[in-house]
């Protein structure tokens, strides 16, 4: 790779590859990052990338009134400020000219002369009455002035506070759901490719940057370059020549700041990747951890979760020691530029030097370069925290499925199937442009109704057929259930109508209810009705029951009919079975086959089989290998072929049980009657 990068050493990182947002030279592209790795992202950050944060809010109403109320805020600040130095100074001219009364009537009038001034009524110490109370008069004009300018600065800066942080609140919840859709809607490779701790990442620490710290460095950056700018201005006003001076020490203070900002940025993004490993190993070693604990693998584990966390702690002890560093360099370039400033008045003093203006200024330059130190600080430390929404945005640029809706011409009638006929025609299917097909011309005709098992070693095809049922990746050919091709509907329209029970089961951390009927589109009896057909009525007396994480308050076989009754609920005419009973007891398997035969005998069922027994009293066997389907017809007729690929399968599970399956296959043909349906070629 370029620019060194192949050069670094990490461990447990095997590469990192670069995704750039700026610099997008044709040299920087020249080899594509493989899918399995974490992207980062390369160079400064996108100033559209701020746009792209804000104009998430959705509300550019809210940002003009921002914007406004921050110009109005700053002016009653930096006029407040303003008006005290003007105030102080007329006040020192008016004591100057009192003084001044004084000394020329004690010192330069004889006392004729005064006697006709006195007489005349203008004495000079007599008309400084007047005066103190026209002083009085102003000092209260003044203090309301000033009390305005402070009231006018602290309602719109409450008020720019508050709908800025609404912006921001806006922006983050946008922004996650726009990455939760995003995610919803990728295909299922990615997922495959990419490890939970990367998923994660994004949405707990990255989520929680963009909500928590984002939004505080934001608005310090922010407040820190209007305060700037009304600081300028006055002191600009009060000694115009010390622009020059500041000039200089902003000059250090960009230097310095974009010189941290080049380490900074990719310290931060290096710190974010290498946080993904912690939370996968620690996915894993929670999920197996019954298996780590009977093992006695768990120092191994620690050793390799101490290994993942090192790597993380590095990437941030480099980011903390190069912001302490940035902290100390800005501390020397401000002493350096006070200590001018401070001493450029003492040399420089002349009659023209007033002491609220020597204040103002000092003061103001004090202020100045505190918030300058702080404003680098957190605009830096703004940019830092923008690479969690880069990193957030980077998951809304996924490839998506789709399309999810049916056009209006192509949507399928809501009856639709009726019958439950499933035809595959020269179907190949591959999970992504890269791979082999795992599918190869497929053709098969299974009629309505039917009760089809399908087997096959491991590798040959039986998930990625139901994966194709699906449409879960790219299918060439053709799918039609009931003369209805599969791809020229929307994914939800296909999906909604095919019920599966996964060897797996799958439950929500929500209620009896939503796991029933997630969409709530059935009434409780149905729903009560479906748990007697499963015989669970009598574990909860309400539908309002909490099931846990993974349905951990359920037994293994309490789970599996609970999917059933899932699959009972939607009564759909299309029903997948991944070996339901692989890991449920023997009572609970008889009774998941007994409701099978019961609730879904006017559907198509395609199960997956693991075990032969499961399936050998299917209306048809499907046998798959390499990707094609190399025996479909009874299970009888299959294992009359003297070297048939489903009579070998039967004769490796040994003499007893293959005598078994082929007696369960001789019963289920003897029950069902002869068949001389053709067989459709595969």
């Amino acid at each position: 790779e370029e620019n060194g990068v192949a050069d670094l050493k990490v461990p447990l990182i095997s590469q990192v590859s670069y995704f750039s947002e700026v610099d997008k030279e044709k040299d920087e592209e020249d080899e594509e990052p493989d899918e399995t790795e974490e992207l980062m992202a390369k160079g400064k950050i996108s100033r559209a990338l701020f746009w792209k944060y804000f104009k998430s809010s959705d509300s550019y109403f809210l940002l003009f009134m921002f914007l406004v109320l921050l110009i109005l805020g700053q002016l009653g600040s930096s006029g407040s400020d303003f008006w005290v130095a003007f105030w102080t100074n007329q006040v020192e001219l008016q004591h100057t000219g009192i003084l001044q009364n004084y000394s020329l009537t004690d010192e330069t009038l004889d006392s004729a002369n005064r006697d006709k001034l006195e007489n005349a009524g203008i004495v000079f110490r007599n008309s400084t009455a007047p005066e103190s109370s026209g002083a009085h008069y102003h000092n209260n004009m003044a203090l309301w002035i000033y009390g305005i300018l402070i009231a006018t600065c602290t309602i719109c800066t409450t008020v720019r506070n508050l709908i800025f942080f609404r912006i921001c609140m806006n922006a983050g919840k946008n922004i996650h759901n726009l990455m939760l859709g995003c995610l919803l809607q990728a295909p299922m490779k990615f997922f495959d490719s990419n490890p939970s701790g990367r998923i994660v990442n994004r949405f707990s620490k990255d989520i929680g940057c963009v909500d928590e710290l984002l939004p505080i460095a934001l608005i310090d950056s922010i407040q820190v370059f209007a305060v700037m700018v009304g600081i300028l201005s006055q002191v600009v006003i009060i000694n115009w020549w010390t622009i020059f001076p500041m000039g200089v020490m902003g000059y250090f203070y960009l230097k310095i700041r974009s010189l941290f900002l080049a380490t900074a940025q990719d310290l931060k993004r290096l710190e974010g990747i290498t946080k993904s490993p912690v939370f996968s190993h620690v996915n894993a070693s929670l999920a197996g951890l019954a298996t780590i604990r009977s093992a006695g693998g768990q120092e191994m584990l620690r050793k390799e979760f101490d290994s993942h966390q090192d790597v993380h702690t590095s990437a941030n002890s480099l980011l903390i020691s190069s912001s302490a560093a940035f902290g100390l360099w800005l501390d020397i370039v401000t002493i350096v530029f006070v200590a001018f400033i401070t001493y450029s008045f003492i040399i420089l003093k002349n009659d023209t030097t007033s002491a609220g203006n020597v204040g103002l200024a000092i003061s103001q330059i004090l202020i100045l370069c505190g918030m300058l130190q702080y404003g680098m600080r957190q605009t830096a430390e703004m940019t830092a925290q923008m690479t969690s929404v880069e990193r957030v945005l980077q998951f809304t640029e996924l490839d998506k499925e789709g399309p999810f809706d049916s056009q209006a011409n192509a949507k399928p009638p809501a009856t639709w199937p009726h019958q439950g006929q499933i035809k595959f025609d020269h179907v190949y299917f591959k999970y992504s442009e890269k791979d082999s097909p795992v599918l190869k011309d497929l053709n098969i005709n299974i009629e309505p109704g039917l009760k089809v098992g399908v087997v096959g070693r491991t590798g040959a095809g039986k998930s990625s057929l139901i994966a194709a049922l699906f449409n879960l990746a790219q299918l060439e050919g053709a799918i039609h259930i009931d003369e209805v091709d599969t791809k020229k509907i929307g994914l939800h329209d296909l999906r909604k109508k095919i019920s599966i029970i996964p060897q797996e089961p799958m439950l929500f951390s929500a209620t009896l209810r939503d796991n029933l009927d997630p969409f709530h589109h059935f009434k409780d009896d149905q729903l009560w009705a479906a748990l007697e057909d499963v015989e669970l009525k009598g574990y909860s007396e309400s539908l309002d029951y909490l099931v846990t994480h993974g349905g951990a308050n359920f037994s293994a076989g309490q789970r599996q009919l609970l999917c059933l009754a899932r699959a009972i609920v939607r009564n759909n005419k299309i029903i997948v079975l991944d070996e339901a009973t692989a890991n449920v007891d023997p009572a609970t398997d008889a009774l998941i086959q007994r409701t099978i035969r019961d609730k879904f005998k006017d559907c198509t069922v395609l199960t997956i089989a693991h075990r032969l027994n499961t399936v050998m009293d299917s209306d048809r066997i499907l046998v798959m290998d390499h990707g094609q389907a190399v025996e479909y017809d009874l299970p009888h007729k299959l294992l009359q072929k003297q070297d048939g690929y489903l009579k070998r399968m039967v004769n490796e599970t040994g003499t007893t049980m293959a005598d078994r399956l082929k007696k369960i296959a001789e019963d289920a043909h003897t029950r069902n009657g002869p068949s001389d349906d053709e067989t459709p070629n595969t």
